[in-house]
């Protein structure tokens, strides 16, 4: 057994692994210690110096893999050296479509970690609440099952939304969809009736993918946030965007689902899907339409939610926007393999 002693770093456990790897260390003949004490250096400090590695053919990294191990480096469980470094040993050893396995376990217990919240990490969800870091978190079971992950989700209190919504609305679709629609959150109509895209937007929606040739009953369609966001006036509920918070505390709902899943691929619909699972920077009037590397399936892209069709100032604006959804639905109907 081989003792690795690091900084907690990202650059600090890389210069390690490749050292290992040339020296064709496997994954379980290493056991990984992480420095402690002042001499331990931030994830953006410049690594102490270390021995050239042993030389060898360049081993070439998938972008996934340094997005997933830049999000998990900052966690705390020791486990998460372990696991990068058995990922990165299958792919140093040819196997260049790890990173698109949603069922391997290294690469789930990592994508859980990534996942979450700073807080969370400790293993305590009274820690995460405390520290003022509101999640979903601790009320996600660990299942299989889509009804019951539904059925938790009834009882979900991870952030304050549920205290005026009428009830959690869950995703709705097979269990075998191989595409998945995520929007931003239920409207007042899915809010009442407990069911995802049933309100005016659905009705566009609905209209949109008969017309891109993808059947509402082989997609399963849900939402970045479980419960409605609004304001209450004397004549009915306005819609609220939801903010980074509430979106952070919805997403283990949203992972959950999609490691059931399983999609061939993933649409975010509109700017607050997007942003929940591609980032901040990302922006719908420049990067809609095309396809994006991403850990949650091998093809994500997104487009327009519906309800920008029907907010559109024009007829004109209207029928641009919705054309560029049709446009945008065909394109991931294109991408889900065949049966």
């Amino acid at each position: 057994m081989r003792e690795v002693v690091i900084a907690p770093t990202l650059d600090s456990f890389r210069d390690a692994a490749r050292r290992l790897i040339a020296g064709g260390v496997p994954p379980d003949d290493v056991l990984w210690r992480e420095r402690e004490g002042p001499e331990a250096r931030g994830l953006f400090d410049a690594p102490e110096p270390e021995a050239p590695p042993v030389p060898g053919p360049e081993l070439m990294v998938p972008r996934p893999f340094v997005a997933l191990a830049s999000a998990v480096v900052p966690r705390r469980d020791p486990e998460r050296w372990r696991l990068l470094y058995s990922v990165l040993w299958r792919i140093a050893g040819g196997d260049r479509d790890l990173m698109l396995r949603r069922d391997d376990p290294d690469l789930q217990r990592l994508r859980r970690l990534a996942d979450e919240g700073p807080a969370a990490t400790d293993g305590a969800a009274g820690t995460a609440r405390a520290a003022g870091v509101p999640s979903a978190a601790p009320f996600v079971p660990a299942t299989s099952d889509l009804g019951e992950l539904a059925r938790a989700a009834a009882s979900c209190r991870g952030c304050d939304l549920y205290r005026d919504a009428t009830q959690t609305v869950f995703g709705k679709g097979p269990s075998s969809a191989r595409a998945v629609l995520v929007g931003e959150q239920p409207g007042d109509q899915e809010d009442l009736q407990g069911a995802p895209f049933v309100g005016p937007a659905g009705a566009v929606l609905d209209r949109a993918l008969v017309d891109a040739g993808l059947p509402r009953g082989e997609v399963y369609v849900t939402n970045a946030v479980k419960h409605f966001k609004f304001v209450r006036t004397p004549k009915r509920r306005l819609h609220q965007t939801p903010n980074s918070a509430e979106i952070g505390a919805c997403r283990p709902w949203l992972l959950a689902e999609l490691a059931i899943l399983e999609p061939s691929v993933l649409v975010c619909l509109g700017a607050s899907a997007s942003k929940a699972l591609l980032g901040d920077a990302f922006r719908i009037t420049r990067d809609r339409g095309r396809f994006l590397e991403s850990s949650y399936a091998p093809r994500v892209m997104a487009t327009y939610h519906p309800s920008a069709v029907l907010r559109a100032e024009d007829p004109a604006g209207e029928k641009r926007i919705y054309d560029m959804l049709v446009s945008d639905l065909r394109l991931a109907k294109s991408a889900i393999p065949p049966a």
